[in-house]
């Protein structure tokens, strides 16, 4: 179990790493650049994908740190 969840934990970190365009959005911000962020922007192909991952393994994440408390 401890290796499964070790697994799913570099995935995850992985994953979101991954994702840098909603990242590089919040540096311009803060830089005065174009404020593009908070537009409603639809994900397509890779995006979404790894957006979905992200949110799967995160419950994954979430499930097994509970789990392994109670076991």
């Amino acid at each position: 179990m401890k290796i499964f969840f070790l697994i799913v934990a570099i995935l995850l970190i992985v994953i979101v790493l991954l994702q840098s365009g909603k990242a590089e959005a919040a540096s311009q911000i803060i830089s005065g650049g174009n404020i593009d962020l908070f537009n409603k922007r639809k994900e397509r192909g890779s995006e979404l994908f790894i957006s979905r991952l992200t949110l799967v393994l995160g419950i994954v994440f979430f499930t097994l740190t509970i789990l392994m408390d109670i076991i």
